[in-house]
């Protein structure tokens, strides 16, 4: 992966935002909740992105293809690739775009890999949303990334009706 200077980079506040200080915590720990907890707070805010948000991608997924995996690392690529296509968000950068295509193919592995085994609901469903997006089916991702429990129930019922 090139190495982005992280000065520039902005995340989901518009501001400069250098994760790998967090992503040296994921190293030692995949599921630290204080970390997952800061990437989720810097690197999307109120549908924001940024370059940083993107070029995190890569490597969380140098982080965690080791495992052990929670649905943070699905939700949160999920939620950054539906964020990226809303507009006002910047575009990949050229410099990323062949390394974040190919750390979204390796995530869509480790998905299919992890519903083998999956049981918790919020990370069948994030996973699942990272192999859609991974498929080309983004608004399929982006269903799976915002639909709640409480929306698929509603759903549910009207299907029923």
């Amino acid at each position: 992966m090139v190495q982005p200077n992280w000065a520039d980079l902005t995340g989901g506040y518009r501001v400069p935002y250098d994760p790998r200080a967090v992503i040296a915590k994921l190293r030692l720990e995949p599921l630290n909740p204080e970390a997952w907890h800061e990437l989720w707070n810097e690197l999307h805010h109120q549908g924001d992105v940024g370059e940083a948000s993107y070029a995190v991608v890569p490597l969380l997924l140098e982080v965690c293809e080791g495992g052990p995996r929670d649905w943070n690392f699905y939700g949160l690529i999920a939620t950054i690739e539906t964020e990226r296509r809303r507009s006002g968000n910047p575009i990949i950068p050229d410099w990323l775009s062949e390394d974040y295509s190919s750390a979204l193919q390796q995530a869509k592995a480790l998905a299919l890999s992890d519903l083998a085994t999956a049981r918790e609901p919020l990370m069948v469903q994030s996973a699942l949303a990272v192999v859609a997006f991974a498929c080309r089916a983004p608004k399929i991702g982006a269903l799976l990334t915002h639909l709640d429990g409480s929306e698929a129930a509603g759903l549910l019922d009207d299907l029923r009706s």
